[in-house]
């Protein structure tokens, strides 16, 4: 049985926008879609005699119903199923997340700092589900994850943009290039692989000459990972790209007109709050396109 692509439903623009996203997610990978809401007013969400518990339980049933009749409606070649899950929301999310093929979320719009305020659920459920999650903004459409045709106007008929991932060959890096590189071949899109990094200290004498050899090194460090991802995926049009920098503002620059982000999140010791990698982090609040958080060891 195929596991299913699952998106968290909590009646918000963001998560409507995120449902849509994984629709055509699962059109592209043959999947199935099924959408979470989780229950958090009490044990059950069948019906109750006090007033005050029916009606948030009335809403609960509302926002699945309208998201089914919705994915429905625009989507009606797609295998698509909904539950209601009596648990915290974080607990839920992740729970069904790790027993998914990926999980799809809304992420909230601009916060007064000038970025994107991921959510507290949102963060807790990327630091903890082991499998891919995405995140999706609440103003992304269909269009959005296609280039502007010859006239610059939005349209969901031209090429897919392309697909931007980041990789630190000192960390695990199978799950990240497997969902990177399958995204890209689904999408017939270009891959733009981005390995930032930055020198240790150095005299001021030798710092060109050991800026020129720790560059060339880095690319060839590139080349040797990408080497066997190459060969195995030779349909996907790769672009390498070494720079010298922090990471995560080199992906924020590089990603103004991708359609899609993926970045790694490794699996460490269980510790409270969440905590998902500085680089993760500010691309979850900062990066416009949807991020995918892949989770590795």
């Amino acid at each position: 049985m195929l596991s299913p692509i699952v998106v968290g439903l909590d009646g918000s623009r963001e998560s409507l926008a995120a449902a849509d996203g994984a629709a055509r997610e699962a059109l592209r990978r043959g999947l199935p879609l099924r959408l979470v809401h989780a229950w958090q007013g009490g044990t059950s969400p069948t019906e109750s005699e006090l007033p005050e518990l029916e009606a948030p339980r009335h809403w609960a049933r509302r926002i699945l119903r309208g998201a089914m009749d919705r994915i429905s409606e625009r989507y009606p070649q797609l295998c698509l199923s909904a539950d209601q899950i009596s648990r915290p929301a974080a607990d839920a999310l992740v729970a069904a997340g790790d027993d998914s093929e990926m999980l799809v979320l809304g992420s909230r719009a601009f916060s007064g700092f000038g970025g994107f305020m991921a959510g507290s659920v949102a963060l807790a459920t990327v630091a903890h589900v082991t499998r891919p999650v995405i995140l999706v903004r609440a103003d992304q459409t269909i269009e959005d994850e296609h280039l502007p045709d010859e006239e610059g106007r939005k349209s969901a008929h031209t090429p897919y943009r392309d697909v931007v991932v980041g990789i630190d060959p000192a960390h695990g890096l199978e799950e990240l290039l497997a969902f990177a590189f399958e995204s890209a071949r689904l999408r017939a899109a270009p891959l733009r692989v981005v390995y930032a990094w930055r020198p240790p200290y150095v005299p001021t004498a030798l710092e060109a000459k050991a800026r020129r050899d720790l560059g060339r090194a880095a690319e060839r460090t590139l080349a040797a990972v990408l080497a066997p991802w190459r060969e195995k995926y030779p349909m996907v049009e790769v672009q390498e790209l070494v720079e010298e920098g922090n990471a995560a503002q080199k992906l924020l620059d590089i990603t103004q007109d991708a359609g899609l982000l993926a970045v790694g999140r490794r699996i460490g010791p269980a510790r409270i709050g969440p905590h998902t990698g500085p680089v993760a982090h500010a691309v979850m609040h900062h990066v416009r396109c949807p991020v995918a958080i892949v989770s590795h060891t």
